[in-house]
């Protein structure tokens, strides 16, 4: 894969996977916008459709979502 990550992708979100509607090798953060290469995708939320850069973002989005 292109290590310049220069192609965005466009993905859908599924429960412990995702499928490409437009290839690329990046997607940006829901909430920093910071590159996320695709291999190394790890937290979203499906039912929002957001990926996250890290486990600390996708908490903290949990969090703010649920009030809690």
């Amino acid at each position: 894969m292109n290590n310049n990550k220069k192609i965005l992708a466009e993905i859908v979100l599924d429960h412990g996977s995702f499928h490409f509607t437009k290839n690329g090798d990046h997607v940006l953060c829901s909430i920093t916008k910071e590159i996320i290469p695709i291999e190394e995708l790890k937290y979203w939320n499906v039912d929002n459709q957001e990926v996250y850069a890290s486990p600390k973002i996708a908490l903290q989005r949990y969090k703010d979502l649920n009030e809690i």
